[in-house]
């Protein structure tokens, strides 16, 4: 098959994103937006911005499609603007591309980019591709959000007594990824669901733009459920308390039969997508009320107390807890 060279490329990928309507897209240096785009930011509003790097061989499972792959390097970047309750609004997106890949490949690799504009609703503003050793996709987005930057939940706000909340439950990405890797074990419902996490992840969009102004601290939990108490818990100096899983009995189940620790998968697996953030006791009645309008669901699996950073969990029987490991996301091996 007949390989495309940089220029070819880049008309590809102009001419599967044209739909972005940027009169200096892709044939200048740079790419002017006229300011009636940017018609939705204001004093009152504050501009986020987010990089992040996908590498094929740490960040691509086995059976992933080109398509899903581009998709899935915006979903990482989006989530991180989600837990800060921005709204994705222009990208700069960067492709290292193999010799060896197929032009049918390539178009895959813009179509999930084009997808994924839509699905999330952004401009794609530009780029620059490049010959690598393996596929390397770097995403810069620029988000909005509807509140000032003062007003931005960090990592460092949390206080003692606060509640600990997440936007849904855990385990399902490592679980798929056992099956993918591992032949796993699992029932039919249960593989669909696992394997879609992997391969079609979501970013917490709606939730973060929503709930965010009640957050005191957040964070994505893409790198482990672990390892983001953790960031939230040093960094404002508190410990957490988890007092529930957040977990389905379906996840419990499919452990069982494939001899697998349920710790590792929620707390460990990471490539969830989900946030995880800290809600003053003052404000959790409204958040309640403002996620049942917005038929929005929430989990309080904890709280914060006065501490030097660690994060406990509860047993299962009594009220005694033990140290979580501090351990996340070290990438596919």
């Amino acid at each position: 098959m007949m390989k495309l060279d940089e220029k070819q490329i880049i008309q590809l990928f102009i001419a599967k994103l044209k739909e972005n309507n940027l009169k200096d897209f892709g044939q200048n240096d740079v790419t002017v937006i006229p300011s009636q785009k940017l018609r939705t930011v204001s004093s009152s509003h504050a501009v986020v911005f987010k990089c992040d790097m996908l590498v094929e061989s740490t960040d691509v499972p086995a059976g992933m499609e080109p398509w899903q792959i581009a998709r899935k390097s915006i979903v990482s970047v989006i989530s991180d603007l989600s837990a800060k309750g921005a709204k994705p609004y222009v990208s700069l997106i960067s492709v290292g591309i193999p010799v060896d890949y197929s032009t049918k490949a390539i178009a895959s690799l813009v179509e999930g980019f084009r997808m994924a504009s839509r699905e999330f609703g952004f401009i794609i503003a530009g780029g620059d591709t490049n010959q690598t050793k393996e596929l390397i996709i770097d995403c810069c987005v620029m988000g909005i959000t509807y509140r000032s930057h003062l007003e931005i939940p960090g990592r460092n706000g949390a206080g003692p007594d606060d509640f600990i909340i997440v936007s849904g439950m855990f385990g399902y990405p490592p679980a798929g990824l056992k099956i993918i890797k591992d032949r796993a074990i699992a029932t039919e419902k249960f593989r669909k669901r696992a394997i879609s996490s992997v391969m079609m992840p979501i970013p917490r969009i709606r939730f973060g733009a929503i709930l965010s102004k009640y957050f005191s601290s957040s964070i994505d939990s893409s790198d482990g459920l672990a390892t983001s108490l953790y960031e939230l818990a040093t960094q404002s100096k508190v410990d957490i308390l988890v007092k529930e899983i957040p977990c389905r009995l379906d996840l419990i189940e499919f452990v069982k039969h494939n001899d697998l620790s349920s710790r590792e998968l929620i707390f460990h697996g990471g490539e969830e997508y989900e946030i995880v953030a800290t809600i003053p006791r003052s404000k959790l009645k409204q958040a309640i009320s403002c996620a049942e309008r917005s038929r929005i669901k929430f989990l309080v699996i904890g709280e914060a107390t006065r501490g030097p950073g660690n994060v406990f969990i509860k047993s299962k029987k009594g009220n005694k807890y033990s140290l979580l490991e501090n351990r996340g996301y070290t990438h596919l091996s």
